[in-house]
């Protein structure tokens, strides 16, 4: 499936709000209700949406705090990156989690009430997983967050 300008229209306003009816979505991009729904439909086939979700108020959910991790590793095999996974996936502060090049091998972004509870995280880490370092980063300030990816590079029909 190729995207064309009503599909990029169609991706950027359901990023910025997935609950807008199909009437008013319609209307913004130019094409009938039916066809909307339509576009949409395919659109969720062929995996450009992957699913429609709820963002959260992180203050009024009790994690207002957000640090990145930074680590590094003695090992760099299956073995240890299978073992990293399974200690990182219960842990429901890990939003997010990342292999890099360079300095440092992963980061893992978390969402907590305080340092406290970030110290508890730290702990349940360094009990099942080895690290060669561990960093984090308090962030101070949220200068820019969005969930919305640009949708200028999908390739025109």
């Amino acid at each position: 499936m190729s995207i064309d300008s009503i599909d990029r229209a169609l991706l950027r306003t359901l990023q910025r709000d997935a609950t807008e009816p199909v009437s008013a979505i319609a209307e913004r991009v130019g094409i009938s209700q039916a066809q909307c729904w339509r576009r949409i439909r395919k659109l969720e086939q062929e995996g450009y949406i992957t699913r429609r979700i709820a963002l959260l108020d992180r203050r009024k959910a009790n994690v207002p705090l957000t640090v990145f991790v930074t680590l590094r590793t003695a090992r760099h095999s299956a073995e240890w990156l299978d073992g990293f996974r399974r200690a990182i996936s219960p842990i429901t502060e890990v939003v997010e989690a990342w292999r890099l090049t360079g300095r440092d091998d992963y980061l893992i972004k978390l969402v907590l009430p305080d340092v406290d509870a970030y110290d508890r995280v730290y702990q349940r880490l360094i009990e099942q997983v080895e690290f060669l370092d561990v960093s984090a980063s308090i962030a101070m300030e949220e200068m820019k967050f969005t969930t919305e990816i640009p949708t200028a590079y999908y390739e025109a029909k």
